[in-house]
């Protein structure tokens, strides 16, 4: 199940990542800029629902599937991250947090699949709403000034990246301690 239409949404996700990120270096106004990879990051990140539903509905699911999805959207998360630490649009903490969150989970998910408990650390709800906090964050973010006149992206998005955060503590607080007995038992 390597070119399913499931799994090229997925490869899609992490083709366009360089395009966002290149969207910085346009010759083009900062609005425009701003504009342009927020558009890209929205219809991106909507892949990710896309995939997962057109997966099941056309019984397209695989191990390989879900092994990828998962890193498409860490590398996505990742990579829009260092474009906003860099433009000064988020705090260097806030990205060290997310970012290292985001690799010690999987790592602790890798070891836990080669112990054979990898269900102890399956997808929780917590994560999945660290991901949707995440994913509505970097785009308020990435444009970064007035929506419709009204809305104020930059505070928008600071306080949800914030709310990422913690959400991303109390997802990584759950996930260890989901691990933990299968830690202590593998230790002794």
């Amino acid at each position: 199940m390597f070119f399913t239409l499931p799994t090229i949404l997925t490869w899609a996700r992490i083709v366009a990542i360089p395009l966002i990120v290149g969207v910085f270096h346009l010759e083009i106004s900062p609005a425009q800029q701003n504009l342009l990879a927020t558009v890209l990051f929205v219809a991106v990140a909507l892949t990710d629902w896309l995939d997962g539903y057109l997966a099941r509905k056309l019984n397209q699911t695989s191990s390989f599937g879900a092994f990828l999805d998962p890193v498409a959207d860490k590398f996505l998360v990742c990579a829009a991250l260092l474009v906003l630490l860099e433009l000064g649009r988020v705090n260097a903490l806030v990205a060290l947090v997310i970012i290292g969150r985001e690799i010690a989970i999987s790592a602790l998910r890798e070891w836990m699949a080669q112990i054979g408990a990898s269900r102890s650390v399956a997808v929780h709800m917590v994560g999945k709403l660290k991901t949707t906090v995440q994913m509505v964050a970097i785009p308020f973010l990435l444009f970064d000034g007035p929506l419709f006149g009204v809305i104020n992206t930059h505070v928008w998005g600071t306080a949800l990246i914030l709310a990422a955060v913690v959400l991303t503590i109390w997802s990584m607080v759950y996930y260890l301690q989901k691990a933990l007995p299968e830690i202590r038992a593998k230790a002794r």
